[in-house]
């Protein structure tokens, strides 16, 4: 059975060491001292390694289960579900004024990354809780946080987003259900909403639906979609629980991976439902929770590929095949462990070099989300909305690559289920598809976050580049190995970006057909800033006397491979966006 243990040490270096979060100037930050930050990730592994991870394959083999209208999830969930309500991880950032623990959204994510890792699964309980309530908390009256939040903050009640039905995903302007206003202020709730995470299940008391949906008579398309609280039980005004509310289960989605969670089609029968936010403003309410769900995504598609890694990383140190090339290094044994091997090293500093660099792109911009919400920073708010498909995207699809990398590493024992890295790789790739697929996302990057705010955004990201760059400069140990290669990444972006603005508005395919390539090299410059931030870092600290030196000098090589051998595809990149539209259109749809 695969294990996980939490990169703790890794995440505490990126706190402090690149972030330094203690000395921020954000509220709220001065609480995150070392000793703290390392004590709730401690508890936090603990709870991940002991509790989550062994129940990890258990939702895989188990499912959930339908029956007389009920949702089952897998065995042990419903005692782990206690332990994460009890240690009060359900809320860790949260509003105190609702019961939550106030900390940032940084370790939140920190601890998120943690949770997932084990079990992504189960934890998306809870993540489509906080998602859910963020919505509320953004967008609800006094009485609606009042009567809603508290339970949700600590799961005895859970929530949803009900968006997609089974003739639109993306286009949400063709949606049907719909919502009939009522005398009393409440809606009727009649539709079918499919691929419904969490929709259902045995570990709380009630499900708090959010639900898109259109009032009869209002504008056509996307203008005339608005937001809902659809509870399966009607919440009475001294917050106990009603009436059941014409809620329930069509089915459970049969899926590829992530079984423990119950995906379902969900029917809403005059369901009675409470105007969030808006008429016709449901979009702008529910991105509170898509933008910070597709956030939460691109950090499941890290920590599945942590978690493959580590188990790659076991396997080939204890497998033994073959001999180095250069002189056996276990002579005693029959064959060399399979890491000695440069394709096996190759294949693992792929998935090392990523998930670091990753990690350190997520809690960045996890620390402009604070900046943004607790310091009013519209800067840095920018700066997150045009990050936010590249974190999706961009750490979706390469932290998939890395669990089939990792799974190669096992070689045909990578494709039995008894080493569960089938299921690594199964799990992660929901994480391209769900919360917007991947395509879409490059879309919104080209086609909206670019010429956001009069380009303004991006322009400030190609200028924290040049400046980190700029003040560097004298530094020869960043010089060579990170600074001339970030330099090229950030000259291929603005390439690129330069051709979609002489070329894009003659023909916008030109633009649209280099879309997916751009997220991709966008991703690959961000990750390069991060190790050439984390580089920097790690020579301040051996400079310093650091006792773990190995620990610095291993993250300074780990660094160097990525600058070398993975941020040179931001020119191929560069290259696929300046053909253009021609060759990816020449067809006719007929001759597909």
């Amino acid at each position: 059975m695969p294990s996980y243990t939490a990169p703790i040490k890794d995440v505490q270096f990126l706190l402090h060491d690149l972030l330094d979060v203690s000395h921020n100037d954000i509220p709220g930050y001065d609480e995150l001292e070392a000793d703290f930050t390392g004590a709730v990730l401690e508890e936090a592994g603990k709870v991940a390694s002991e509790v989550l991870a062994p129940l990890n394959p258990v939702g895989d083999v188990e499912g959930c289960k339908l029956e007389n209208g009920l949702v089952s999830t897998p065995t042990g969930f419903k005692d782990a579900f206690e332990v994460m309500k009890e240690g009060g991880w359900t809320g860790l950032d949260c509003d105190p004024d609702y019961g939550g623990q106030g900390m940032p959204y940084v370790l939140n994510t920190a601890v998120g990354e943690i949770f997932s890792g084990a079990n992504q699964a189960f934890t998306m309980y809870q993540g489509l809780t906080h998602g859910a309530y963020s919505a509320i908390h953004a967008h609800g009256t006094d009485e609606q946080k009042a009567k809603f939040l508290p339970k949700m903050v600590t799961c005895e009640w859970t929530g949803t987003m009900n968006l997609t039905e089974s003739h639109c995903g993306t286009d949400l302007g063709l949606m049907r259900t719909k919502a009939v206003p009522q005398d009393d202020g409440s809606y009727k709730i009649t539709g079918e909403k499919i691929f419904i995470s969490a929709g259902d299940h045995d570990l709380s008391e009630n499900t708090i639906h959010l639900v898109l949906a259109k009032i009869p008579g209002g504008p056509e398309g996307i203008k005339g979609v608005s937001l809902f609280i659809v509870p399966k039980y009607i919440v009475k005004d001294d917050r106990s629980l009603g009436d059941a509310n014409g809620v329930s289960v069509g089915s459970i989605e049969e899926k590829m991976g992530i079984h423990g969670n119950a995906t379902c089609v969900m029917v809403y029968n005059d369901s009675t439902g409470y105007l969030l936010g808006q008429e016709h403003k449901g979009m702008r309410a529910m991105f509170t929770m898509m933008n910070e769900a597709r956030i939460g995504v691109g950090m499941q598609g890290l920590a599945q590929a942590e978690v493959a890694y580590q188990n790659a990383v076991i396997y080939a140190k204890d497998r033994l095949q073959g001999r180095a090339v250069t002189g056996a290094e276990n002579p005693d044994g029959p064959a060399d462990p399979i890491i000695v091997h440069p394709d096996v090293r190759r294949n693992l500093m792929d998935q090392k070099s990523f998930v670091e660099g990753g990690r350190a792109f997520l809690l960045w911009s996890a620390n402009l989300i604070d900046r943004t919400v607790r310091a009013d920073d519209k800067e840095a708010d920018g700066l997150v909305s045009l990050m936010t498909p590249v974190v999706k995207g961009f750490l979706t699809d390469k932290g998939f690559d890395m669990t089939v990398q990792a799974q190669q590493v096992f070689g045909g024992h990578g494709y039995i289920e008894e080493h569960g890295m089938s299921q690594f790789v199964r799990d992660a790739r929901i994480t391209q598809i769900y919360e917007g697929a991947n395509g879409v996302q490059a879309l919104d990057l080209v086609g909206r976050k670019l010429a956001q705010d009069g380009g303004k955004h991006v322009m400030a990201f190609f200028d924290m580049v040049k400046t980190f760059i700029k003040e560097n400069a004298e530094d020869e140990a960043l010089k060579a190995d990170f600074l001339e290669p970030l330099k090229q990444a950030s000259k291929d972006l603005q390439g690129a970006g330069m051709y979609f603005m002489q070329n894009g508005m003659t023909n916008p395919n030109n633009a649209l057909s280099g879309s997916y390539d751009f997220m991709h090299l966008f991703g690959h410059t961000c990750l390069g800033l991060m190790w050439a931030r984390m580089a920097k870092a790690a020579n301040a600290a051996l400079a310093a006397g650091a006792s773990d030196t190995a620990f610095y000098e291993t993250k300074l090589a780990t660094g160097r491979y990525y600058m070398a051998r993975q941020l040179p595809a931001t020119g191929m990149h560069l290259a696929r966006i300046q053909t253009g539209a021609d060759t990816v259109m020449a067809l006719d749809a007929e001759a597909f």
